[in-house]
């Protein structure tokens, strides 16, 4: 199987460049997207022309052109659930959890610490709530957790680690400490599982030519639950893909 996790940066204008070719090159069984900026409606007329081999599944925000998360699968799951069922964090469209026979896939979006650190509180706060969500899941079936968590988790993560630390929204302690908390209750990073050493990078600012440059961070992951890592076969960091400031990160497992 599969899988792919993409934040689009806005689904409208990435169906405007080569999108559709990179997914009908890419293939996936399971395409998570996240940061889609549109409402489910809309959402759905951007990918109109992938309906015929995907089931599509949005979980739009409130607010218009904001945040969002979108699967799409070939097969059909058990169920989809949108949001993780706390008030303070389900307007955003941040999390969908797809449920198959033998595992659990959730997409998400982790919210930034924002500018100057104003969300960095709320962030703390959606971390424990996350991860509590997670491990309620992990009781039942084994997860894969796609998705964009707004974090450099080591150094190598990132390329200006020394003047970002504990300033820069992505690379403060709390979200560290946040991060560390999801890896140390049984969940894996499967990208450095499998190259502990490998510097890559999945987003990097529009500003400064940053991409041409490299300049970048890891911050698109994903993580599986302890007892399937066994059966990871590839993880990729497909950053030769464009159309969005972050690239795609692909997973091939057999469940």
């Amino acid at each position: 199987m599969d899988i792919i996790t993409w934040n689009v940066n806005g689904i409208r204008a990435i169906v405007k460049k080569d999108f559709f070719n990179t997914i009908e090159k890419l293939n996936p069984d399971i395409l998570c997207l996240q940061e889609t900026k549109a409402q489910n409606k809309e959402v759905e007329k951007a990918l109109a022309p992938l309906a015929g081999n995907y089931h599509i599944y949005y979980n739009a925000a409130e607010k218009k052109g904001y945040s969002g998360t979108t699967i799409l699968c070939k097969k059909k799951p058990v169920k989809i659930v949108n949001d993780m069922g706390i008030e303070e964090h389900d307007t955003e469209g941040r999390i969908q959890c797809a449920e198959y026979t033998n595992f659990y896939i959730v997409n998400v979006y982790v919210p930034n610490a924002g500018q100057q650190l104003k969300r960095l509180s709320y962030r703390k706060k959606w971390d424990t709530d996350f991860l509590a969500y997670l491990k309620n899941l992990n009781k039942v079936k084994p997860v894969i957790i796609c998705g964009d968590f707004n974090v450099a988790h080591r150094s190598i993560d990132l390329k200006n680690d020394k003047s970002n630390y504990n300033k820069t929204a992505g690379y403060t302690q709390i979200e560290i400490d946040g991060f560390d908390t999801i890896i140390n209750n049984g969940f894996i990073d499967s990208f450095r599982y499998l190259h502990p050493n490998d510097v890559s990078y999945t987003y990097w600012s529009y500003r400064f030519n940053a991409r041409a440059r490299n300049t970048g961070w890891r911050i698109d992951y994903v993580l599986v639950s302890k007892n399937i890592i066994d059966k990871i076969k590839v993880v990729k960091i497909l950053s030769t893909f464009m159309g969005s400031d972050h690239c795609p990160v692909h997973l091939k497992i057999n469940l």
